[in-house]
């Protein structure tokens, strides 16, 4: 037993500098206990305000309407729906006054998914408050806002953020109140694990994102610094996406955005900071396949910082670094169809009904969807009308130009 354990200490120390740090989620603690470090508070919107400081449970939701009281033409609140435990899995909806355009894609920003990784959690609050307060002003914001619907959930975990109670984030953790991973809990399109029950957090979200058309979407983490694009079941030897070269300029763009304010920022896994997932770890069940297969949405998962419950003091310096870097990534949607290289055909027989993704990009688009009635669908021949006013709720797929679209009737 000595020999053996020798020889894997000599292992270790031979292993090559350029060795990828081991994924995060590989192999979780069962309880992460109370976080020893400054988790601040703020039990007042105006301390959320000072963002210097995580939101308790209460200040959380009542910062989510604020943002409604306080710019009541630019965003509604949607309830994606409750928590095992009854709190509130949030979204805002944003989108300027410009009227003239009639289609503008749907972009989304989901975080937290494990409770315990609250960085992104911070960042989506302030990112919601930065896009409404700078509208009117930055022509940058006003356009973006003006060209996207923007849907941000800051937190998609409730009861693992606040598994210690409403008032602290200390004690968060990872799973939700069943001591479920919800990143392990979505349907496989690869059928690689098989799914026993879906939580209700995970179902009232396939619900929300099946009545919108997604076009672009990122998912945030903490535990490494580092962007994980698709696919997480296969690595890139296994199966690689028809448009990694997309994802992994699109991933270079965010991490040069962030070094321009910190040079140190996203080494952690590699020197280039983006990585595809299952070069890293191979999972099953994970929301970001879920999402690129079955939603037919670009998705890639950001992991945000190193620190899983970062402290306090140190939020407002990964906001500095990170903040244009998320912005600018909302703006990728509108360079989506264009840039990505066409669809090659698959040998994959397992599969043969994967959708191509240069389909789901032909420049198709329906506002408003869903609808409780009239929609208008643009294809490159024009603006087409449809009413469905007088039929029952349900998923439509109708033909247009020749190309299936798929319209959900409220």
């Amino acid at each position: 037993m000595k020999k053996s354990f020798l020889l894997l200490l000599a292992c270790l120390a031979i292993a090559p500098a350029w060795a990828q740090k081991p994924r995060p989620d590989a192999f979780p603690p069962a309880d992460e206990g109370i976080a020893p470090k400054s988790l601040t508070m703020a039990t007042t919107l105006d301390e959320m305000y000072q963002w210097n400081r995580y939101p308790t449970y209460e200040v959380y939701v009542e910062m989510m309407n604020h943002f409604v009281e306080t710019y009541p033409d630019l965003c509604r609140l949607d309830t994606i729906g409750t928590s095992l435990r009854g709190r509130l899995i949030l979204c805002l909806a944003m989108t300027g006054t410009d009227d003239n355009d009639i289609y503008r894609p749907e972009f989304f920003y989901s975080s937290t998914m494990h409770g315990d990784e609250i960085t992104g959690f911070y960042f989506m609050l302030r990112l919601c408050d930065t896009l409404l307060a700078s509208y009117g002003t930055s022509p940058e914001i006003t356009n973006l806002l003006d060209r996207t619907r923007i849907y941000i959930n800051p937190n998609a975990n409730p009861d693992g953020t606040y598994a210690g109670g409403n008032s602290s984030v200390s004690r968060s953790m990872r799973y939700n109140a069943n001591y479920v991973d919800l990143n392990r809990n979505y349907p496989d399109p690869f059928g690689s694990a098989s799914l026993d029950t879906l939580q209700r957090e995970n179902q009232a979200m396939i619900n929300y994102v099946s009545q919108h058309r997604f076009e672009l979407s990122a998912n945030l983490h903490g535990g490494s610094e580092v962007m994980n694009y698709p696919w997480d079941s296969f690595t890139s030897r296994e199966r690689r996406h028809e448009h990694a070269d997309w994802w992994e300029a699109v991933s270079k763009r965010y991490v040069d955005t962030c070094r321009q304010h910190s040079r140190s920022i996203f080494t952690d896994v590699n020197s280039q900071g983006y990585i595809e997932g299952g070069d890293w770890y191979v999972i099953s069940n994970g929301r970001q396949d879920y999402m690129n297969y079955y939603q037919h949405c670009h998705e890639l998962t950001m992991e945000v910082s190193s620190d899983k419950k970062l402290a306090s003091e140190r939020l407002q310096g990964y906001w500095n670094i990170q903040g244009d870097a998320l912005i600018n990534y909302i703006k990728e949607i509108h360079s989506l169809s264009d840039t990505l290289p066409p669809d090659t055909t698959s040998s994959d027989t397992t599969h043969v009904g994967i959708p191509q993704l240069s389909t789901l990009n032909s420049q198709l688009s329906v506002y408003p969807n869903p609808t409780r009635g009239e929609a208008f669908i643009t294809t490159r021949e024009g603006i087409r009308r449809i009413d469905l006013s007088d039929r029952p709720a349900g998923v439509y797929i109708l033909r247009v130009d020749g190309i299936p679209v798929k319209v959900i009737k409220l």
